[in-house]
């Protein structure tokens, strides 16, 4: 039996977090995470996945998920470092590291672990971090388990950012100093302006690493931010996910030998974590070849996003200031964002309310997530949604 006093403390908390229209509900699926799913009995036109190329139903992605299964059994039996290093983790690592044109990579769980991992191997008593105050919550954390010096600057404020480096660099406080940036921003879909990050990385010698989760598979022909600038060789660290455009489970932090080297030597969650399963990893590495053979899913993708984003633009909607397919409904108000999301489940879109704290208080969105598997029909049956929604809440006239 629970502790009385844990009980009462948690009662209130989320009573109050109803009350404030923060909670959220968690409804499990019925069917695949596509364009279309099931739930309670009922289909919904899906914009809440990040499924964006439609990868993780892939039948090439499956087979090869199915038969590693087959032969190596579904869990790799050990951490990295004891005898939970399959060929296919090499495989896999080789074929990132190429993709994303570093020398090497390193395969992690989940791309929450790369952050906990690369930044408190890394950074520490000592030093410097610079992060972008709209960072991802797995590089806050990230950035919390080291002794350093965390210093945050306003999001993309490039003269900001130079103030800060500038005054850093010239204390003589800090042995190494890092900026830290999500390259593209999840709840905004705006892109980090890397060029100007690294100009100023490197007038005041310091450390560069994106955070690339939502760029890998949807720019730079697929291999991410650092690519569509053409930075790969002026970038520390890249850290990316496999569970997003990828279709899969898992993060990798791709970067120079010498620092995958000391990850695989120091960093906890690599030390410390059963390795990806055999199926992920063979899913992944299929998944790879896919976005390396051709650029059609992510034509479709940007297609459909343009389509949409235009629709709600059309409607009246702000979309914020994306400029990927990340596509934000900006609703402000947390209960009226809560208000709208069911209003559109009611007619059959599931359409995700995003509030406090994933995002500032104020700042509620609806955030869709189209995706290379959605057809004009699914996206037109959205907007009309959208359109009645909003009439029925004096949103748009």
């Amino acid at each position: 039996m629970a502790n009385a006093t844990l009980s009462s403390f948690i009662q209130a908390q989320l009573a109050d977090l109803k009350a404030k229209g923060l909670y959220n509900t968690i409804e499990p699926l019925e069917s695949a995470n596509g364009p279309v799913i099931r739930m309670g009995g009922r289909t919904f036109v899906n914009l809440s996945s990040n499924n964006y190329l439609g990868l993780a139903t892939d039948k090439r992605l499956v087979d090869a998920a199915v038969q590693a299964t087959i032969r190596f059994g579904v869990g790799s039996g050990a951490v990295r470092t004891i005898n939970g290093t399959l060929t296919l983790h090499v495989d896999l690592e080789e074929k990132l590291a190429a993709f994303k044109g570093t020398e090497a990579a390193v395969a992690y769980p989940s791309g929450f672990n790369c952050n906990m991992a690369a930044i408190s191997a890394v950074m520490g008593d000592g030093d410097a971090i610079l992060s972008d105050e709209l960072n991802h919550a797995s590089i806050i954390d990230g950035c919390r388990l080291t002794k350093a010096k965390v210093i945050r600057y306003a999001h993309s404020d490039m003269d900001d950012l130079r103030e800060k480096a500038r005054e850093a660099r010239e204390s003589g406080q800090y042995a190494k100093i890092m900026i830290i940036t999500d390259g593209v921003f999840s709840m905004d879909g705006d892109i980090a302006k890397l060029p100007e990050i690294v100009d100023i990385a490197e007038t005041y010698d310091l450390i560069t690493y994106v955070d690339d989760a939502h760029g890998s598979g949807v720019l730079g022909g697929g291999a991410g931010t650092v690519k569509h600038f053409g930075l790969q060789e002026r970038v520390d660290l890249q850290i990316g996910t496999l569970s997003k455009a990828v279709g899969v489970v898992g993060g990798y932090v791709a970067c120079s030998q010498t620092i995958a080297d000391w990850l695989k030597a120091r960093s906890r969650p690599f030390l410390f974590s059963t390795s990806l399963p055999p199926g992920a990893v063979a899913a992944s590495i299929a998944a790879i070849d896919r976005l390396q053979e051709s650029r059609e899913l992510q034509d479709r993708l940007w297609s459909n996003a343009r389509y949409l984003q235009n629709g709600l633009r059309e409607l009246g909607f702000s979309i914020g200031s994306t400029a990927t397919p990340i596509t934000p409904c900006m609703i402000g108000d947390e209960d009226v964002t809560q208000r709208f999301s069911a209003m559109l489940h009611e007619q059959g879109v599931y359409a995700k309310a995003i509030v406090f704290p994933t995002v500032p208080k104020g700042t509620g969105r609806i955030r869709n997530m189209p995706t290379a598997e959605h057809t004009p029909e699914m996206l037109d049956q959205a907007l009309a949604a959208y359109e009645k929604t909003g009439r029925a809440l004096g949103m748009i006239g």
